[in-house]
């Protein structure tokens, strides 16, 4: 709908899917616009490198496909066709993290935040629900340069009800007051956050929330603010721990600020087949393991 939005407003947009277009609903873009809709097939590399030859030629191109082929099989074309070159393209991709289910591992993109946000020029985007992910779309369309949007498969909870006028690139939103331990979130483990301080606070913890849907650049002062003021941090992300927001966090914590630092996210491991459900409690993707992992940092905290 914000492609559609776009595309209204600005006749540089155009729109590349690589043969997803249903799966990715680049497809609503295509049926209104058909002249600047692009499907370059099952070809990746080729979707990257056409859309960095558009962008050279003064459009602003917005390629779509699954996370796990737009940041692993098409990486090289993103490094040295986009990123080296800081080309006006737009990845937004779906599908990513173990909430793509029943697809299994080979699917499941849990390392694209750590590529993506590695590479110079390059600003990253995890939205927490549509509200944001509209934000981020837009937003996206204003920087001039690289940007990567990661999305996910099924539905999620509304957490901006009517909008997200407060979203801007590079600052994270403060969902939740607290002193006592923060909760840095991504993406769908911002809602767990949220629940997991409701836990906490019946216990007589107060935990602040931030919804990070900027990992890079980082808001590396509101991170320090947490470290600071709370004396604890548990990171969320549905990503592994190794690389992602976790790191990111951990990396400004421990050169500015040391502070207890616990990661919330998948292990060392690649996902497996199952429902988003059962994979989610399987790797301790849940309110409940967050506030325990706030339990364990405030310990920590203490000693």
């Amino acid at each position: 709908e914000a492609l559609v939005e776009l595309g209204k407003e600005n006749p540089r947009v155009v729109v590349l899917d690589a043969d997803l277009s249903k799966s990715t609903k680049t497809v609503e873009f295509k049926k209104r616009f058909p002249e600047r809709f692009f499907n370059l097939g099952i070809a990746e590399q080729n979707l990257v490198g056409t859309a960095a030859g558009l962008a050279a030629a003064g459009k602003i191109p917005f390629c779509s496909t699954f996370a796990v082929f737009a940041a692993g099989r098409a990486f090289e074309q993103v490094r040295n066709s986009v990123a080296y070159s800081r080309l006006n393209v737009k990845i937004a991709a779906t599908h990513a993290g173990i909430t793509v289910g029943e697809d299994g591992g080979s699917h499941q993109a849990v390392e694209d935040i750590a590529l993506m946000r590695v590479l110079p020029n390059m600003t990253v985007f995890v939205p927490a629900d549509a509200w944001e992910t509209r934000a981020a779309v837009r937003a996206a369309a204003e920087i001039a340069g690289p940007v990567y949007i990661r999305l996910g498969r099924p539905k999620v909870p509304v957490l901006h009800e009517g909008g997200c006028a407060d979203f801007v690139p590079g600052r994270a939103m403060l969902m939740r007051e607290g002193r006592d331990a923060t909760v840095i979130a991504c993406g769908i483990m911002v809602a767990a956050a949220l629940e997991a301080a409701g836990e906490l606070a019946a216990e007589g913890l107060s935990v602040r929330v931030l919804n990070m849907h900027t990992i890079k650049p980082l808001d590396v002062e509101a991170v320090l603010a947490a470290a600071r003021e709370t004396g604890a941090i548990v990171t969320a992300e549905e990503h592994s721990v190794i690389g992602g927001l976790g790191g990111a966090v951990a990396e400004v914590v421990c050169e500015h600020h040391p502070v207890p630092v616990l990661r919330v996210g998948l292990p060392d491991v690649f996902g497996e087949s199952g429902t988003p459900e059962e994979l989610l409690q399987k790797y301790g993707l849940t309110a409940q393991n967050i506030a325990a992992k706030v339990r364990a940092a405030v310990k920590l905290k203490e000693k």
